[in-house]
């Protein structure tokens, strides 16, 4: 078993980082993945059962199923506010074991209700808050990786964790539609319940829906037993809460709460809202075949994003990357049914994949830029003061980067909410997403602006 706690953590000693260092992040950051990618796919479960709802006999509106797509993310945004806390507090290695447990709950749930026709709207809608937990873990996972890595290799290492675990997404969309048309727990007896049939038109055949919750169980604990086992608590990590909280002080925190609202929010509110967006928008075409396709691509262009700002700058990418995604959104629209035209749906897809791509991108460069902002401040006030001065004020900045990454991953998952409730809204008044397309092009008009302003004009200089 490893060490539990580590008491000495010279992060960026380069003697201390190559002759173990590097070994005990390298542990910890694949543990963490682990463990996030599940809590992604828990989280975003609802995005392919909610397809499947009417099909199997519940009398869903189009407006309700959205409201499932979308209560996992406002219950997982709003866990993130309070989960961002909880490293320094209860340390990465104890609060990852705990959180993943916690979500052996709503997959049990889930294999539980959708086996029972008469289950009420309201159990699923619990269930599906409840599928928020997932959500949550994210601002633990980030901020805790932050503190394991130097600050050359941050933005791949935050990378990496972040789009292998957003890989949940893109995992639950390709696993699910799968797994729901085979009686895996058929071997158990009763355990894994009968099968509900669907009925499509003049096509019927059997599903076991409940598949998408029991399939994450045995999944869920081993990633529980490999984070208590494996990973590590941080001594210098730990800070009480009246010091956390300092943060929220700072515009910085909150000036990136903003770009990241447009980054990941815009990442995982496609993804809860693209299934349904497309049954909605092209009729005969089969969802669930091309919805995990952006997740996947959005997950695993992440850490790229995180690489070129490592070398590029996490401002510059940031900034162009919204201008990449309003050419995109405005190729959706391109390509959307209007009037008696039935639309391109390839040409729709292209673009969704473009603009989940970067999403992906985005993700990485402003979380590149957050623990730089105040690590290079730090750095700046300590300058000269000694070796001791340094070393304190990389973990004072490691600490306010954690917090802040946290909180704005909290912000940010708020995007997985609104987004799906846009289209809902959009397409009840007008019959189109178009208005909520609209709304999403002068939101990331505001990110480039932002971004600009306080980070890349010559005058500013509170960005390295």
């Amino acid at each position: 078993m490893a060490n539990r706690v580590l008491y000495q953590w010279l992060v960026e000693d380069p003697v201390f980082w190559e002759s173990q260092g590097r070994v005990i992040a390298n542990r910890n950051l694949w543990l963490s993945i682990l463990a996030l990618l599940l809590s992604f796919a828990v989280w975003m479960v609802w995005s392919v059962v909610v397809v499947n709802l009417p099909n199997i006999g519940f009398s869903f509106s189009t407006d309700e199923l959205f409201w499932l797509a979308a209560l996992p993310a406002l219950s997982g945004a709003t866990l993130r506010i309070f989960y961002a806390f909880m490293v320094p507090l209860f340390g990465g290695r104890r609060w990852t074991a705990i959180s993943t447990a916690a979500l052996l709950l709503p997959a049990f749930g889930i294999g539980l209700a959708v086996q029972d026709p008469a289950t009420p709207y309201s159990t699923f809608a619990l269930l599906a808050l409840l599928c928020g937990l997932g959500g949550g873990n994210f601002a633990s996972s980030m901020a805790n990786i932050n503190f394991f890595f130097p600050k050359s290799q941050k933005g791949l290492a935050l990378g990496l964790n972040a789009g292998l675990g957003n890989l949940g997404v893109s995992v639950v969309q390709f696993v699910v539609p799968l797994i729901i048309t085979v009686d895996i727990f058929g071997i158990f007896g009763t355990f894994g319940g009968s099968p509900q049939s669907w009925v499509h038109l003049s096509e019927s055949k059997n599903l076991w829906l409940q598949n998408a919750g029991y399939i994450w169980v045995p999944l869920l604990v081993l990633a529980t037993l490999g984070a208590w086992f494996g990973m590590n608590d941080l001594s210098s990590a730990r800070a009480p809460l009246t010091e956390q909280t300092l943060i929220f002080r700072d515009k910085h925190c909150w000036l990136m709460c903003w770009l990241y609202l447009g980054s990941f929010g815009s990442f995982i509110g496609y993804a809860a809202g693209f299934p349904l967006l497309i049954k909605s928008q092209f009729p005969e075409v089969d969802a669930l075949a091309y919805a995990f396709l952006g997740p996947l691509v959005g997950a695993l262009i992440r850490p790229v994003g995180g690489w070129i700002s490592d070398h590029a700058g996490g401002a510059s990418v940031t900034l162009w990357n919204f201008v990449a995604m309003i050419a995109a959104v405005l190729g959706v629209m391109y390509f959307l049914p209007t009037g008696a035209s039935g639309g391109n749906f390839h040409g729709f897809l292209a673009m969704f994949m473009l603009l989940f791509t970067m999403s992906g991108i985005g993700n990485g460069s402003t979380f590149h830029m957050i623990p730089l902002t105040f690590l290079t401040r730090h750095q700046q006030q300590a300058k000269d003061k000694g070796p001791v001065a340094q070393e304190q004020a990389t973990m004072s900045a490691n600490r306010e980067a954690a917090v802040v990454m946290g909180f704005a991953s909290a912000i940010g998952a708020y995007g997985g909410f609104f987004i799906p409730r846009s289209f809902g809204s959009s397409i009840a008044q007008s019959g189109s997403p178009e208005l909520a397309l609209y709304g999403f092009i002068l939101f990331y008009l505001s990110c480039i602006g932002v971004t600009w302003w306080f980070y890349l004009r010559p005058s500013s200089t509170e960005f390295p």
